[in-house]
């Protein structure tokens, strides 16, 4: 309710189909500023008639309505962040009553989940999943889903992925892209592992799914790292144009304002950015890039995978300093190629 003692409305599609099968569920904006998954559920939505459907396929389009409405991250006023409040209580705090209902009516009932984010405001996260690979069900899910890079866990007390999964409906976060914006190329990446869930799981049984280029599960801590400034100033990022750096590469440069001083951010090993600071305002401690280190063999793929999907094209180029103008280039250049790879002059 809010102060008009009006009730929340929630944006929901339910789509049954004609044909028995399994329930797989879908959120976004579960925090109100990430929307790629919004708009990957609009299009979700409106691709699929009952008669399509073994089963059945509930989108709830935005999750925290409250926050969507702010255009802020958590829940307004009290700031709660509703991520941390599943499964919810019917006599608890507002984020509280709002998970349990949203729990109980929806999540509780289907088989299956993915719950949509993004990066919180002034990062990148590169596409990938957070699921608890340790459960077998989820396993499959995440498998399933085709993403290139999983973080495994547990997930936070009170996230949705969590509960859910430990209520016996296996869930994977799906992290894409940067808050506030949609980003067509990871849209269309997301749409493509939703049909592939479906068709894994015989919810579209004639359609087949499509296996990743690349892929890599991470399960312990110490393969990844987030590197901080250790001054404040202005950052600029020299890697490119791939998200992907060699031991002892430079990564950024932290400068003060009379460009007097400079610091340097290597790369402490190999490895595939996943979180990047699109903010070139720094203080000291701030984290500028999550790191993931790669062997050999998964950089090579890693950087095949990314020479195929265009990463270009997930439209980072807005902050990325002098690599920007070359893959502003090519990606207007891709474009503007027939499919013989001769100029259409258009």
């Amino acid at each position: 309710m809010n102060y008009l003692d009006q009730s929340i409305e929630l944006p929901v599609t339910i789509v049954n189909g004609d044909h028995p099968g399994p329930r797989l569920f879908l959120t976004a904006a579960v925090h109100g500023d990430e929307i790629n998954g919004v708009k990957v559920l609009q299009r979700i939505a409106n691709e699929y008639e009952p008669a399509d459907l073994h089963g059945t396929l509930v989108c709830i389009h935005v999750v925290n309505v409250p926050g969507y409405r702010a255009e802020q991250r958590y829940l307004p006023i009290y700031d709660r962040d509703l991520n941390r409040s599943f499964p919810g209580l019917a006599d608890g705090s507002e984020a509280s009553r709002m998970a349990k209902n949203i729990f109980d009516q929806f999540v509780s009932r289907c088989d299956m989940g993915l719950d949509f984010h993004t990066s919180t405001r002034n990062k990148l996260t590169l596409m990938h999943a957070r699921a608890d690979i340790d459960d077998d069900d989820v396993a499959r899910l995440v498998e399933a889903f085709g993403a290139e890079l999983v973080l495994s866990s547990a997930g936070s007390e009170g996230s949705l992925r969590r509960e859910a999964t430990e209520d016996g409906v296996p869930t994977a976060t799906i992290e894409m892209g940067e808050a506030d914006r949609f980003q067509p190329v990871l849209i269309e990446r997301a749409i493509e592992g939703v049909e592939n869930v479906m068709a894994t799981y015989n919810l579209l049984p004639e359609v087949d799914s499509r296996p990743p280029t690349f892929g890599k599960i991470l399960e312990s801590e110490s393969e990844k790292t987030w590197l901080r400034a250790d001054t404040g100033g202005l950052v600029e990022m020299t890697w490119g144009p791939h998200p992907i750096v060699e031991a002892g590469e430079k990564m950024c440069v932290i400068s003060d304002h009379f460009d007097e001083e400079n610091h340097v951010i290597e790369a402490p090993f190999t490895g595939l950015l996943i979180g990047i600071s699109a903010n070139p305002r720094v203080l000291p401690g701030r984290p500028l890039i999550h790191l993931v280190e790669l062997t050999d063999d998964e950089r090579d793929a890693a950087e095949s995978a990314f020479e195929e999907i265009g990463f270009q094209a997930q439209r980072t180029f807005h902050w990325m300093g002098d690599t920007s103008d070359d893959i502003v280039e090519s990606t207007f250049d891709t474009g503007n190629e027939s499919k013989n790879g001769e100029s259409t002059g258009q």
